[in-house]
């Protein structure tokens, strides 16, 4: 993958720091972060939904947290206790990870579920009625002024 040199535009711009560390972050992240696999998709108009493959994790070994802009999915598999499991081969993977997403203004969690294996975190743009566009009524001019016409 290409990597970007953003330094001429930090010099050029005034402001636009939150976004440049976003591009900065979100390549970082390509290039490092593969496990678990994830989807996000778009369920409606302003929901969506991020889908990770967990296997092997139970509901109690995740964590789901968001802080300001940022939601994190941390998951710890458990040790089990004795070593009654003999395993020929793991293919399974079960190491611990760490997945960060940048959510937009005013992107909310509103949820989370697992499903077979899947953990579904739902999520909801809620715009607040101030940043909404709204309508401005143009009122009516009143009648036009009569000109005298004196003559």
């Amino acid at each position: 993958m290409r990597q970007f040199d953003l330094t001429p535009l930090y010099r050029s711009t005034v402001g636009f720091d939150r976004l440049f560390s976003l591009l900065d972050n979100a390549q970082a992240a390509n290039q490092s972060q593969t496990y678990p696999p994830y989807n996000i998709e778009r369920t409606a108009d302003d929901e969506y939904r991020i889908t990770m493959a967990v296997a092997g994790f139970a509901e109690n070994e995740l964590t789901v947290e968001v802080k300001e802009n940022s939601l994190t999915v941390t998951g710890q598999k458990t040790e089990p206790e004795g070593d009654g499991e003999n395993f020929l081969y793991r293919g399974i993977a079960t190491r611990a990870f760490e997945r960060r997403f940048q959510l937009a203004d005013h992107v909310h969690v509103t949820g989370a579920s697992m499903n077979h294996g899947l953990l579904h975190v739902s999520l909801k743009r809620e715009v607040p009625e101030a940043k909404k566009p709204r309508t401005i009524a143009i009122e009516a001019a009143g009648q036009p002024k009569a000109i005298d016409a004196a003559a």
